[in-house]
């Protein structure tokens, strides 16, 4: 492990975020043997004025006012800090001119508050690490002058709309500054390697210790049991923008002895949809993150009826390493992400595939092959991703970090 450094970690989620975040798991791996200062994202003005009665808005003016200290210690060895400066909106310029200019500013702005806290707290010489944050990013090598620079990849947000009119054209001028592209997924690291040869795959990490079922104690809830027969499980946020809404009306139109089981919140269209209207489609809400293994176990068969696009053709699907950690079949959807899990998982690219999938997941299940998911599962830790990444970053600078 690289052991002994100061790193510097920026990226588009601030450390209160309330949902899960890849990059604050990074940072508490890191912090174990290193230095770590994670920084918020900048306050941009918009924001400011627009959600100022909100409680984290609020602190965040109070930093800005200096009426709030700006840092915060997390664990022995890792900072949060709030960045004062209040950044430009500028994402709706539509001139890429004029958008050049304003960044810039506001990347200087950002390093300002990233200077003064690593100062502070006697950081130096330091490993900069970029969660996704293209548009600072682009300028922070310059501005910090790390002596490496990560760029972490881990969604297509060029592809997103809010992303999209600047990113295409900024993502690949920060994956060419970096030292190092560290991406989760075989899409990403190829997507890299057209503009830096030192692109690596290094996987995803994954808190699977909620889906232990070693000691079974694990209950299936009482909505799932009053289901019975054969039960086809989704457990996740339910919308259209990710799932297959007619993969799921064709399976339960095909197969009416399976009930297709679907947790979670839905979107408008879901909500909408004709799967309302089918007696063998379960829709039982939205439900607390302690209760979600329960619904798996009680699964025949867990799915993730992906639909392939923009958005998610890369993605790296730790819904599945969840599955896998309670033993479970799974058929999903086949892309480029799900290579590495294709001699645990039942992959399919069509609707057809899927029927003939999920029946052969029913048929060819026994205590061993869910012992050998369970394994694989466990394999996904974080700390097993943050050793990948320190390997990364010594290939890419030729064995000149320190390591233990």
């Amino acid at each position: 492990m690289i052991k002994g450094n100061d790193i510097v970690i920026v990226g588009i989620q601030p450390w209160d975020i309330e949902i899960g975040s890849n990059c604050k798991n990074i940072a508490l791996e890191f912090a174990k043997e290193n230095r770590v200062l994670y920084v918020n994202p900048p306050m941009d003005r918009i924001t400011r004025m627009k959600l100022r009665k909100e409680r984290k808005i609020q602190k965040r003016i109070q930093i800005a006012k200096g009426e709030v200290v700006d840092i915060e210690q997390i664990t022995e060895n890792l900072w949060n800090v709030y960045p004062k400066a209040t950044i430009e909106s500028i994402n709706w310029i539509g001139f890429h001119s004029i958008f050049k200019i304003l960044n810039k500013r506001n990347a200087k702005l950002f390093s300002n508050d990233i200077v003064s806290a690593v100062s502070r707290l006697g950081f130096s010489d330091f490993i900069l690490f970029n969660d996704s944050s293209m548009f600072l990013g682009l300028h922070l090598k310059e501005l910090l002058q790390p002596k490496v620079y990560v760029y972490y990849m881990r969604d297509y947000l060029v592809k997103v709309p809010y992303w999209q009119k600047h990113g295409e054209r900024i993502e690949p001028e920060v994956v060419r500054k970096a030292d190092v592209l560290t991406t989760n997924s075989d899409f990403f690291a190829a997507f890299g390697q057209q503009f830096n040869k030192h692109s690596y795959m290094v996987g995803q990490g994954c808190d699977v210790s909620q889906f232990s079922e070693e000691e079974n104690t694990i209950e299936i809830p009482e909505d799932l049991k009053q289901i019975a027969g054969t039960k086809i499980g989704y457990v996740g946020s339910l919308t259209t923008l990710r799932l297959d809404l007619n993969l799921l009306e064709f399976l339960a139109k095909q197969r009416k002895d399976w009930n297709i089981v679907l947790v979670g919140p839905e979107d408008q269209d879901f909500k909408n949809s004709s799967l309302h209207h089918l007696p063998n489609v379960h829709f039982l809400g939205s439900k607390p993150n302690s209760e979600l293994p329960g619904y798996v176990k009680g699964f025949d068969v867990a799915i993730n009826p992906q639909l392939i696009n923009n958005i998610t053709i890369g993605n790296y699907p730790r819904k599945i390493d969840e599955y896998l950690a309670m033993g479970k079949p799974i058929v999903a959807t086949k892309t480029e992400a799900m290579k590495m899990f294709n001699d645990f998982v039942l992959l399919a690219s069509t609707n057809q595939e899927y029927l003939i999938q999920i029946e052969r997941a029913l048929v060819n299940n026994d205590d061993e092959i869910a012992k050998k998911r369970i394994a694989f599962a466990k394999s996904h830790t974080w700390t097993n991703n943050v050793d990948a990444i320190y390997n990364a970053i010594t290939i890419a600078t030729n064995n000149k970090i320190q390591w233990d």
